[in-house]
């Protein structure tokens, strides 16, 4: 079971679990609550429940097929890995990942918002209260378009890999959440998905730096290769810091995309959020040469605790 375990990367489970419910409590403090007496009821804590723990048996099947896919890169990256050594043989790998599919996407048919509480009612729910399940299938294609090259593998290609990941880990997991407890026809819910989405979009080459070496002998251009370390870590830079700059923006911004969270609480996370990032920037810029030779750079670990941190602000955002 440990092989099973460690193929499935418990550890990278977090950020997504922390993000559905991050996004389900920004929808539950908002405005756009279609409850209006916002009570806290067991069909609001078993639907954010059944979200949550989908998102991460999607997760978990992500991370299996990656490395189904990946086997003959992580023999150089990676080989520790419990397909490289043949602790767990590839046919096993498949059906884990068809399993954790199922798991992850059937039960989010029944993930919709208030006033749909019983079995019979959330079953019948209109089609765009459903967002979850569609959302969610979306999540699971996205895996084998960036993966293999019969879906396009954008790992291949230094932006629309990082496309992919901001695209489905930032900005759809944030609406996926959000559509937990209320409706995604809101441009708020799009809005906080965009500032997560953007973050990504750059920050996520951080991983890619350490990986150069196989990623080029099995052509996969990402950002470093492409560019070169030191292009690449100036390139990724305002990443870390203007994505946070919009959270103020968009608190005071009228009309539909405004958050309508605690606004000086969000106005201060955006900003505190901005100077950890120009930080972390400032340890890329210092000396990127080391981003290649070491395998969690600061910076990594950095990017990987504020975008949690960001998660978990956002919610309290929505509470005080």
């Amino acid at each position: 079971m440990k092989h099973y375990v460690r193929l499935a990367r418990p550890f990278t489970l977090l950020p997504p679990l922390v993000g559905i419910i991050s996004g389900a409590i920004c929808a539950f403090g908002s405005a756009h609550n279609p409850d209006p007496a916002r009570r806290v009821t067991w069909a609001v804590i078993l639907t954010v429940a059944i979200g949550s723990l989908c998102a991460s048996a999607m997760n978990a099947a992500s991370n299996v097929v990656n490395q189904i896919a990946d086997l003959e890169i992580d023999r150089r990256n990676k080989p520790d890995r419990p397909l490289v050594t043949g602790d767990v043989p590839i046919d096993r790998a498949w059906a884990l990942a068809a399993v954790l599919y199922v798991v992850s996407i059937l039960p989010t048919w029944l993930v919709v918002p208030y006033p749909y509480q019983s079995f019979p009612a959330r079953l019948t729910a209109p089609l765009h209260l459903h967002a979850a399940f569609f959302i969610y299938c979306i999540g699971a294609l996205a895996t084998f378009v960036y993966s293999f090259p019969a879906f396009g593998r954008t790992k291949r290609h230094w932006f629309w890999a990082n496309f992919t990941i901001a695209v489905t880990r930032g900005g759809l997991l944030k609406v996926a959440g959000w559509s937990f407890v209320a409706s995604v026809l809101s441009g708020e819910a799009w809005a906080i998905g965009g500032i997560f989405a953007l973050f990504l979009l750059g920050a996520t080459s951080t991983k890619d730096f350490s990986d150069m070496e196989g990623d080029r002998a099995h052509g996969c251009i990402t950002l470093p290769v492409r560019f070169g370390v030191a292009r690449a870590a100036k390139m990724m830079a305002p990443f870390f810091v203007v994505p946070w700059l919009l959270i103020p923006l968009f608190t005071w911004l009228p009309g539909d995309w405004q958050l309508t969270g605690n606004r000086p609480f969000l106005t201060g996370l955006g900003l505190a959020l901005a100077g950890w990032g120009a930080y972390t920037a400032r340890l890329l810029l210092k000396d990127p040469e080391s981003l290649a030779s070491t395998e969690n750079h600061p910076a990594w670990t950095h990017m990987y605790l504020m975008l949690l941190s960001a998660q978990a602000g956002f919610a309290l955002g929505y509470l005080v």
